[in-house]
């Protein structure tokens, strides 16, 4: 220790080889920060980019299903305006029956069954064959 005026100075005397040294340390401490500063930045870029792209992609397979849940929804509400018209009318159907009563025989009319006339079977040729003659007056050929 030496006095200077007043004060006392603490001076070490360090070698100025243990100076390099030590210049050294920290030069490879701040080296190797860097170095796992940047890892750590290129890694999270990567894992940045990475979710960026996982999360189009599951919005585009959203979307896709979105559309599909759409069209689904409107035939599902088509299927049920149909089933309520066919529901309509099988109640109406129903209605009606009710509406008609049931016949008596008293309600029957019951018709005379008209006698067939037989007639035989040259007959019916021979008229068949006159009648083509008849025709045949109108007739012309070329």
């Amino acid at each position: 220790m030496k006095p200077y005026g007043n004060q006392l100075n603490l001076k070490n005397k360090v070698p100025y080889e243990g100076k390099k040294d030590s210049e050294k340390i920290s030069i490879i401490n701040i080296k190797l920060f860097h170095q796992i500063f940047d890892t750590i930045n290129i890694s999270l870029l990567v894992l940045i980019f990475t979710l960026f792209f996982l999360s189009f992609d599951s919005q585009r397979k959203w979307s896709n299903t979105y559309k599909i849940l759409s069209n689904t929804k409107a035939m599902n509400n088509n299927l049920i305006d149909y089933i309520s018209k066919t529901e309509e009318l099988y109640i109406r159907e129903l209605e009606s029956l009710n509406t008609y009563r049931k016949t008596k025989p008293e309600d029957l009319i019951y018709l005379d069954k008209v006698a067939e006339k037989k007639e035989s079977l040259f007959k019916k040729n021979l008229r068949s064959f006159i009648e083509g003659f008849s025709d045949s007056k109108f007739q012309r050929g070329y």
